[in-house]
């Protein structure tokens, strides 16, 4: 039985990859600091139902407790590790940049510390879209330079890139950096469009439109995302013998088992078209209250997903009207809607 030690274990993207490893057969153990970002019940939930299944352990500590996170590592003596825990969010980190500091540079160090002491076989670490910053050109590629971030968070992630590659260079540690589009879905977080647009319709509350909605996004789906995860376990980056042969379309390091993978839908949906969307399925219109452009957000992500498919086989492909009707179900639910 192959173990995979999971950070952020009870957040969003967590439970959904723990819950696919634990149906397939492997043994998961957890890690997550339960951080009161957004609602704390939500993540002791998906922690609680995962704790259902017998191959799943977790431990509530946070990533900059390196004596603890040491300690956890050692004792799982995992095959491989993701590294999905992070603080998130582009506009908290205006609000509350220490932080970013703190858990994603800080925290991420001491993962990538433990990693290189157990000497796993595999390192996978989430990154965001929002690496890409300034940049205008898309679908964004991984071959487009990110040297203009326009927020901590963002620079945060960058740094975790970098960081990666130096460790990957020097200790042989194989590791995939992935970047995420825009994640959504069931279980999904509070603070993200999705939930707060379907909370105030239902509520018949007003909801914050930005940029008259004139803003896309690559809206990709949970299941799609952790599936892509799932794939990516299996194919460890191997450094090159001879540079010269690495293929145009990978990102494959010239000096290090080393690869950045963006995971997104290869489609771009505009805003408002998102919340008619959301509308139909809740069976009521918005209260929209059109606000502009927020300091640090972009007008537009979109991924081009052709390095996964090379890699795996596998595109995203849930189209957005089924995934929020799935969320929208799952809110009913879960809130007695």
């Amino acid at each position: 039985m192959r173990t995979v030690f999971i950070t952020g274990s009870a957040g969003f993207i967590g439970y959904h990859l723990a819950n696919l490893l634990l149906g397939e057969g492997f043994r998961v153990v957890g890690y997550d600091a339960m951080t009161d970002y957004y609602d704390v019940t939500l993540k002791q939930r998906r922690h609680a139902m995962l704790e259902q299944q017998a191959h799943f352990s977790a431990t509530e500590a946070k990533l900059e407790d390196a004596e603890t996170l040491a300690r956890c590592v050692a004792e799982a003596k995992p095959d491989v590790i993701v590294h999905l825990a992070a603080q998130a969010g582009v506009r908290y980190s205006l609000e509350n940049p220490r932080a970013y500091v703190d858990a994603n540079l800080t925290g991420t160090f001491n993962l990538m510390e433990c990693a290189r002491e157990q000497a796993v076989e595999h390192l996978l670490m989430a990154s965001t879209s929002s690496v890409y910053g300034a940049n205008t050109q898309m679908p964004f590629s991984e071959q487009h330079r990110t040297d203009h971030p326009l927020t901590l968070y963002a620079a945060t992630k960058k740094a975790n890139e970098a960081m990666a590659h130096s460790y990957a260079h020097l200790w042989n540690l194989p590791t995939t950096m992935f970047r995420f589009f825009t994640v959504y879905g069931p279980w999904g977080r509070p603070d993200m469009a999705l939930f707060k647009f379907t909370r105030g319709i239902l509520e018949g509350e007003p909801i914050d439109i930005y940029n008259s909605g004139e803003m896309y996004r690559d809206f990709t789906y949970v299941t799609d995302l952790v599936r892509a995860i799932r794939l990516l376990i299996d194919t460890p980056p191997v450094r090159p013998g001879n540079p010269d042969q690495i293929p145009a379309w990978d990102t494959l390091s010239p000096v290090a088992p080393f690869r950045t993978i963006n995971i997104g839908n290869s489609d771009k949906v505009r805003l408002s078209d998102f919340v008619d969307a959301i509308e139909a399925e809740c069976g009521r219109e918005a209260r929209r209250n059109h606000l502009p452009m927020q300091k640090g957000d972009v007008p537009a992500t979109w991924a081009d997903a052709t390095l996964l498919h090379e890699l795996t086989g596998y595109t995203p492909e849930t189209g957005v009207r089924e995934g929020i009707r799935n969320f929208v179900a799952w809110y009913r639910d879960y809130y007695g809607v």
